[in-house]
């Protein structure tokens, strides 16, 4: 045996039950017998599906084997009957499945499946996403089902081929529909369940990623085992650098451009603030308008700090598996970059390795300027330049100078000297206009001043131009230096009324939350965090500023300047008036309830009159009539008025006690006995008033925490209301199911339904669904209905019923899962349980 070749599976994935692997697994058989392999049927589940069973015709079938278990007997594959035939390939369906305890008998199903393979047969088989090892958890809160039968993932992954079996969720939910999974009795419950549209399509993208990481992982080792290093995109990830600059719209676009030429290309926007203060040039309403447009695309936006701009947009592109970066051509013109030096963009070149850099040009590209930093007047590149400038411009000056002697006279040559003075005072400042005074002086005297080629420090005239070279110098390094920072602190007073009158701007507009204000004041001044606190608090790298009256804006990070404390101060004025904003608005909320305690009050008195009035009317009638001497009534005359009388007694009597069980809600008040309530005993008498309603069977439905005359009435109402509107010869159907520890009652009418957007009208007391006035009644059933649900820690939501129509799902605790949760017993009012004096029975 240790000579023959190991069998090769091949497993048919699926999202979710019904997609068609075993339509699949059963149609490659078939293929493969065709072309003259020798293919058996080891198992095959067909669910009673006439097309799959009829894929199993011309196809070998080895007969199952039966094993007793706790006196019933299940059928299963028979591993040695398989392995005696010796097939080429056997088709075994349902690789996560767990076998029926029985003598020789292996525990699961893929044991079977591994001795198959080790007997050198092909296996094809399959699998549902939710039977993965490592996606359990995650489909049973997705679904709430638990699923018992797992697989290993690597077990799976050292298949040969995995095949995924791909459905839209509204086909699923259609085949299910037109009974093609399961029988017509459970594809109500399955409908509302499992097969919910959320539920599949968060199945298929889970299992559409697996398959994705399995290709990676396929394509990473084939890379590795063939020595290949070179980047393959196989997946495009754009990042675009966003300055706050009006370029961004631009940039933004042309990223977005870049993405989609790619089919699933990421687009990331990122944001690289300064951690020493605010950051010069930026404007933020530009950056919250271009994040805006970043996720209208599609994408998504990141700020990240960092004084090094270029090492940090790299950085974050790297750790964001960027295939591409997109940023903006220089703003500043070419003198700047030739006396500053390289800049962001040339940076992130030299930088970037493997990923791709877009230089886009704009409007904007050699017409802007970067503001200097507060810290500083000039810039670290014009600081070492300057002296630089001051040694080297000199000495290429007096070189042309010496060329053109006896053209220029010594006036003309020490105004040169002058002027080259001049220039790198603007460079590099006082300084550079020292070295390059000092320079140009030596080398005048030297080269120009009898005797030419000797220093003549001794003559008055040579000090004479020396100081003159200096105080020209000094002054004109001082004007420089002085205009430049006023430019800075107009620049950065910009900046910062920039940054106040956006933040302004969002608070007013109430688009701006409290946490996006802290968010937004971190990132600004490019701190580790931002929090609003009691107190200022007592720790070094901390600075708090009030906020309001008791409420101080504490950010935390490193140590701020006085300027930046009090545009600090300014930012704490905005976050303070949005917590009174908040304020308020939780105390308009307390108003509310108030309001429309009033609003209730006006339409019960508009609309009692006609529900209260009309059985009043007919019962009064009736006893008056009864009452009268003057006519002889007949026995079946006197029984049908005496049946009038007490139905319309009956009738009021039901609306003074939905009357006061709403306002029992309303207040808060109504008592409640909330205990194991099976359906078995409420829905009998619930629909014994509307023997036109269809229930399905409910006995292994398990108990729910209800109030049990509550509950009745609820189903009452709901099913009275769905068999008015159930057109002639469809009758309403009454379905239970159970979803994780809850259970969910259905009452499905098969009416002309309701769109998505009047749903919520229904459950509005005082107004019936298409009233224009309250003279058609209360119309309290579905209000009450849902308050009593609700007061029951259970919920009532209309849905679509397939098919056409509108289906009313009460959803309630389980009794068994509320016990262990230690909930059984709770009760809502001011009345111990048990003390139901409130009518609601």
């Amino acid at each position: 045996m240790s000579d023959v070749r190991p069998g090769r599976l091949k497993v048919y994935l699926g999202a979710a039950p019904g997609v068609g692997k075993t339509y699949r697994m059963l149609d490659e058989g078939r293929r493969r017998a065709s072309r003259g392999a020798d293919v058996v049927v080891g198992f095959a589940e067909c669910h009673g599906r006439p097309h799959t069973e009829a894929m199993l015709d011309g196809l070998e079938t080895v007969p199952r084997t039966s094993v007793a278990h706790h006196g019933a007997r299940f059928e299963e594959m028979d591993l040695a009957a398989v392995l005696a035939r010796r097939p080429q390939v056997a088709l075994v369906d349902d690789f996560a499945h767990t076998n029926a305890p029985g003598d020789g008998c292996n525990d699961k199903r893929r044991q079977d499946i591994e001795a198959l393979l080790a007997a050198g047969i092909d296996v094809i088989t399959t699998l549902n996403i939710q039977h993965l090892e490592s996606l359990n958890d995650v489909v049973e809160k997705i679904t709430g089902v638990p699923q018992q039968d797992t697989v290993p993932d690597e077990v799976v992954r050292r298949a040969r081929q995995i095949e995924f079996v791909d459905m839209e969720p509204e086909g699923l939910r259609r085949r299910m529909a037109h009974g093609n999974i399961h029988t017509p009795e459970k594809i109500d419950a399955a409908l509302a369940s499992y097969f919910r549209p959320g539920n599949l399509t968060a199945l298929r993208q889970l299992a559409l990623l697996w398959v994705a990481d399995r290709v990676d992982g396929a394509l990473q080792e084939y890379r590795s085992q063939h020595g290949i290093s070179g980047v393959w995109e196989t997946r495009e990830r754009v990042v675009v650098a966003l300055t706050g600059g009006p370029e961004g719209d631009t940039l933004v676009r042309r990223a977005a451009r870049i993405a989609d030429r790619s089919t699933g290309g990421d687009l990331l926007a990122v944001h690289v603030a300064r951690s020493d203060g605010l950051a010069a040039g930026v404007s933020h309403a530009s950056l919250a308008r271009q994040r805006g447009l970043v996720e209208d695309l599609g994408g998504s936006y990141h700020s990240v700090v960092g004084d090094d701009v270029a090492g940090a947009l790299v950085e974050f592109a790297r750790t964001a598996n960027a295939t591409q970066l997109v940023l903006g051509t220089s703003r500043r013109g070419r003198l700047a970059r030739f006396l500053t030096g390289p800049g962001t963009g040339e940076k992130v070149t030299e930088l970037s390795g493997d990923i791709d850099v877009h230089r886009v040009t704009h409007e904007r590209a050699g017409r802007g300027t970067l503001l200097p930093s507060r810290r500083r007047t000039l810039s670290t590149g014009r600081l070492i330049a300057g002296p630089v400038a001051g040694l080297v411009i000199p000495v290429l000056l007096t070189a042309v100078l010496a060329q053109l002697r006896g053209t220029l006279n010594l006036t003309s040559e020490a105004l040169s000297f002058l002027l080259s003075v001049v220039g790198v005072a603007c460079i590099g400042g006082v300084v550079s206009a020292v070295v390059a005074s000092v320079t140009a002086s030596l080398l005048l005297n030297y080269w120009f001043i009898p005797p030419i080629g000797r220093f003549t420090l001794d003559d008055p005239n040579a000090l004479l131009a020396l100081a003159v070279f200096a105080v020209v110098a000094a002054t004109v390094a001082a004007v420089v230096d002085r205009s430049l920072r006023l430019s800075r602190r107009s620049a950065r007073a910009t900046a910062e009324a920039e940054t106040m009158s956006s933040l302004a701007g969002s608070i007013v507009r109430g688009e701006a939350a409290i946490p996006a204000l802290l968010e937004r004041t971190r990132e600004t001044f490019g701190m580790d965090a931002a929090d609003l606190v009691d107190r200022p608090p007592d720790t070094v790298g901390v600075t708090a500023v009030p906020a309001g009256p008791g409420t101080y804006l504490a950010v935390r990070g490193r140590t701020m300047s006085s300027s930046e404390r009090r545009v600090l101060a300014a930012f704490a004025a905005h976050v303070g008036s949005a917590v009174e904003r908040a304020r308020l608005a939780e105390v308009a909320a307390e108003v509310e309830p108030v309001r429309a305690a009033d609003r209730l009050r006006t339409a019960l008195l508009r609309a009692v009159g006609h529900d209260l009035r009309t059985p009043l009317a007919a019962g009064w009638a009736a006893v008056t009539s009864l009452r009268s001497r003057d006519v002889a009534f007949s026995d079946e005359d006197r029984d049908e008025l005496l049946a009038t009388a007490d139905e319309s007694m009956a009738k009021l009597n039901r609306l003074v006690e939905n009357l006061l069980d709403l306002s029992r809600l309303e207040a808060g008040a109504l008592t409640l006995d909330l205990r194991a309530t099976s359906l078995e005993e409420v829905l009998p008498t619930a629909l014994a008033d509307t023997p036109e309603v269809v229930m399905a069977r409910v006995e292994e439905i398990p108990a729910v925490l209800a109030d049990p005359p509550l509950l009745e009435r609820v189903v009452a109402n709901l099913v009275g209301n769905a068999a008015r509107h159930s057109p002639p010869g469809k009758r309403a159907l009454v379905s239970a199911s159970v979803l994780a520890d809850r259970v969910e009652l259905r009452v499905v009418d098969r009416g002309p339904g309701l769109p998505a957007d009047g749903r919520e009208r229904l459950f509005e007391p005082f107004q019936r669904l298409g009233d224009t006035d309250n003279t058609t009644g209360l119309g309290l059933g579905l209000a009450l209905a849902r308050g009593l649900t609700e007061a029951m820690n259970g919920t009532l939501v209309p849905e679509d019923t397939p098919g056409g129509g509108l289906t009313m799902v009460v959803s309630l605790p389980r009794a068994d899962a509320a016990a262990q949760a230690g909930v059984a017993g709770t009760f809502v009012g001011a009345e111990p349980a048990g003390q139901n004096t409130g009518g609601a029975s």
